[in-house]
């Protein structure tokens, strides 16, 4: 459902594979009692026969969206300034997305799985499904989908692309080359929801900051200051560092802006970034045997919830531990021979291979490491996916710590830097574009020969008409690291991570890498967008207002870039390596200090909300309570009245 121009627009958001069907089948199977209770919800059901599989398209008018959205008691931002859960006689009351619909992709989503996965027998007995010649029984209170995904009729439920905002989001912004950086945000988010919008505004917004140091940068490298070089650098290192604390601050302003205006309310919490408003008690990851203990004594009450939370801690340091010794073990040793090799060889050809080489095989341990923290992450308690994305941070910077404590040669570690951020370039663009395309091709190729070898056409080219199968042939939006994530985001916030460092982290050693990034990442906006709305399925909506854990890795990584030039700065002034306490070592050391100063100073005096934001907050709260004491009063009136 869309509403255009006032009229209502019927649109099939979600599609059911299923295998194809006899046609006795079509008549008597259990598909044709799935479409009927579909539209008995009030869905409008549309069949499409590909070459391997059947599809049934699904669409929900806006009355069956209210109708669901009320039964999952959604709250929603009304226009009083308070999220209450949604009703259908009050719907006029409730403020509408940016794009004018009523409810935004991520709750008609919900509204989706509610219909589909709430589709029970309600007859009071088995109902008999026929399927493949023989019978299936559908109990009592039992869900048909599910019953149905068990059995393998349903092969897959996934979301539509919505042709006519696929074709608008292509001609605005994955071809609107001449825009760099300015994005339609708003759209991005009606289509694809607020986790994906909010990494693309991160991303246009880090982009045009990266501008003036990449200018700046540009202008250290090339230009020949001589004796000035080495006040230079120093003054490159504080801007780039200044710049990035105030980047990272004033991008909370824009993610505070960005949440206001798409009517999205969230608290900011001590560990897990932010967490939304209206969380019902039952959805707290606590145990069960916990919550019986609530409205006991205060002592057994607080017990087992502190035996539950140092239980929790304990699993989460000694799964630190396990993955430090597991770096020191098996990646340290490989960064070592790595090094001692790249400084034995002379050619730069082989080099080159050499640092390709071990690029891939960095790639290939940071997936297994992914798996294995994949794997951690399950036995741990109330934690994120991106909370445990340092780890690989981490091992993936250990050889470039490495380097430069090896080389202590500013001329190598440039070459170092440059070889990795090329091929880490070329990598990550083969991956994002090339990988997903040719999945999608074989796909193809394989239900074309499916199709040929039931006994279609020989000779000549199968064509692929349907449009609900070429999406389906596509690949899902998800992590490489591992399906349990289900989030494709992480690769890409990942690879924008590792940017971030290696070019923050050795700002003196090669200035232009700002410069290169600055270029990546206009190229990456496109062919991001171009992968989302072209090569891939669309991806389903997560409910994510910020980038999450990415910002404390990121606000580590300008600590750490503090450190690490630092480093290089003393060796810039030791070149003979004696580590003594002269003034310029005495006032690298002082500027070390002062920086990490200011970085903390400029997270305190940047305030994290702009003004009107905080304005409409306690307007809201205000309304809030005024709105309450009124309902209070007159209960408490009539209860008084009454006795």
């Amino acid at each position: 459902m869309n509403a255009n121009n006032g009229e209502e627009r019927i649109v099939h958001e979600v599609a059911l594979v299923l295998p194809k069907r006899t046609p006795k089948e079509e008549e008597e199977g259990c598909v044709e009692v799935l479409v009927t209770e579909l539209k008995k919800r009030g869905m409008v059901v549309d069949r499409d026969v590909g070459h391997a599989d059947e599809f049934l398209k699904v669409a929900a008018p806006l009355e069956t969206l209210e109708s669901a959205a009320a039964e999952l008691h959604i709250r929603k931002p009304t226009r009083l300034g308070m999220d209450l859960p949604f009703e259908v006689q009050g719907s006029e009351a409730f403020i509408q997305q940016p794009d004018g619909s009523l409810f935004s992709w991520f709750e008609r989503f919900r509204c989706y799985q509610h219909l589909l996965y709430g589709i029970v027998n309600c007859y009071g007995h088995d109902v008999t499904l026929k399927l493949d010649g023989r019978e299936l029984c559908w109990a009592p209170e039992e869900s048909l989908v599910r019953k149905l995904e068990s059995e393998g009729v349903i092969k897959q439920i996934f979301p539509l692309h919505d042709e006519l905002k696929r074709k608008e989001l292509l001609r605005t912004w994955a071809l609107n080359w001449w825009n760099f950086t300015n994005q339609p945000i708003d759209k991005i988010y009606s289509y694809f929801g607020a986790k994906i919008g909010v990494y693309f505004s991160f991303l246009g917004m880090y982009t045009q900051w990266l501008l003036f140091p990449a200018l700046l940068g540009f202008i250290v490298q090339m230009v020949n200051f001589g004796s000035l070089q080495y006040l230079v650098l120093p003054s490159f290192f504080v801007i780039t560092t200044l710049w990035a604390a105030l980047f990272l601050q004033f991008w909370k302003r824009k993610n505070a802006a960005l949440l206001a205006r798409w009517q999205i309310n969230c608290l900011v919490g001590p560990s897990q970034g932010y967490r939304f408003l209206g969380m019902e008690w039952s959805s707290l990851p606590f145990p069960k045997e916990l919550t019986k203990n609530l409205g006991n004594e205060k002592f057994k009450e607080k017990e087992p919830y502190q035996r539950y939370e140092w239980f929790a801690y304990r699993k989460r340091f000694s799964n630190d531990v396990f993955v430090i010794i597991s770096i020191i073990c098996f990646q340290l040793p490989f960064e070592l021979a790595y090094a001692h090799t790249y400084e034995m060889i002379t050619s730069n050809i082989i080099k080159f291979v050499l640092t390709a080489v071990y690029l891939l095989i960095i790639q290939y341990l940071t997936r297994l490491g992914g798996k294995v923290a994949v794997k951690l992450i399950n036995r741990e308690i109330n934690e994120s996916v991106e909370y445990r994305a340092n780890s690989l941070i981490y091992k993936t910077y250990i050889g470039i710590f490495y380097h430069v404590l090896l080389h202590r040669n500013f001329t190598t570690l440039r070459q170092v830097l440059l070889l990795r951020l090329i091929i880490s370039q070329v990598f990550w663009t083969f991956m994002d574009g090339s990988l997903s395309y040719l999945k999608y091709s074989y796909r193809k190729f394989r239900a074309r020969k499916k199709k040929r070898s039931e006994g279609g056409p020989s000779t000549g080219k199968i064509q692929i008409a349907s449009r609900v199968e070429k999406e389906y042939l596509k690949p899902t939006y998800s992590a490489s690291i591992g399906v349990e994530l289900e989030d494709g985001l992480f690769d890409d916030s990942l690879k924008l991570a590792l940017q971030f460092g290696m070019i923050m982290m050795f700002a003196c050693a090669f200035p232009l890498a700002f410069a290169l990034a600055a270029v990546s990442n206009i190229m990456d906006i496109r062919t991001t967008a171009l992968k989302l709305l072209v090569t891939l399925q669309r991806p389903s909506p997560r409910a994510a207002a910020t980038i999450g854990a990415w910002l404390n890795i990121w606000q580590f990584l300008v600590v750490m870039s503090i450190c690490t030039n630092s480093a290089l700065l003393v060796c810039l002034y030791d070149k003979e390596g004696k580590w003594k306490m002269e003034p310029g070592l005495a006032a690298i050391l002082i500027l070390e200090h002062v920086l990490l100063l200011l970085k903390v100073g400029l997270s305190r005096l940047v305030p994290e909300e702009p003004a009107w934001v905080r304005a409409n907050r306690v307007k809201n709260v205000t309304q809030a309570q005024d709105v309450y004491s009124k309902q209070l009063l007159r209960s408490g009136s009539s209860e008084f009245a009454l006795t």
